[in-house]
């Protein structure tokens, strides 16, 4: 399997190139561990020159399963994202001792080469939520019994009640 798909942007069209693809990334490629791909990603870029740089605008969808972080329940998760990037070719000129907010929205490329199968697993990755979640109402598991909580599975009843707390309640009633 290729690791890479460079587009040489000396050789990139006056026009600009418009490319439909689907990628076949590894599972262990994406910042989610327990993400499996259900069917393959499908990026739809285009990449065209702009000024002293490129513009690369895109789309990109796939399915994919994902572990909830409060039932632990795979579930299904879709994604459908946009991204719109410009990338310089050259470095920044003057060496400053601090990056104005402009330039730290810069993206510059090395070799003069775009590596476009990096750059839509990175806007694959950062479609991502932080917490992968069923469902926003999901309650999690019981810390009692392990059931879910909320969907009929668990009937504990469970005092909020923390042992590290303890002093500090001792120290309320005390006061009182």
């Amino acid at each position: 399997m290729d690791k890479t798909m460079l587009i040489d942007i000396d050789n990139l069209p006056v026009d600009g190139l418009r490319l439909a693809r689907d990628f076949d990334f590894m599972s262990a490629d994406l910042v989610e561990e327990n993400a499996v791909f259900l069917d393959p990603a499908r990026a739809e870029v285009e990449i065209r020159p702009a000024g002293d740089g490129i513009s690369v605008k895109g789309r990109i969808t796939a399915r994919l399963s994902f572990v909830c972080s409060r039932c632990l329940a795979p579930f299904e998760y879709p994604i459908d994202s946009r991204f719109d990037l410009v990338f310089l070719t050259d470095e920044l000129d003057v060496l400053q001792d601090e990056l104005s907010d402009v330039d730290m929205k810069r993206l510059f490329l090395c070799e003069r080469r775009l590596d476009l199968r990096a750059l839509v697993l990175e806007q694959l990755n950062l479609s991502f939520p932080g917490k992968p979640l069923c469902d926003e109402a999901c309650q999690g598991l019981c810390v009692v019994c392990g059931e879910l909580i909320g969907r009929g599975g668990c009937t504990c009843s469970v005092e909020e009640s923390d042992p590290r707390l303890l002093n500090l309640k001792r120290f309320q009633r005390d006061k009182s």
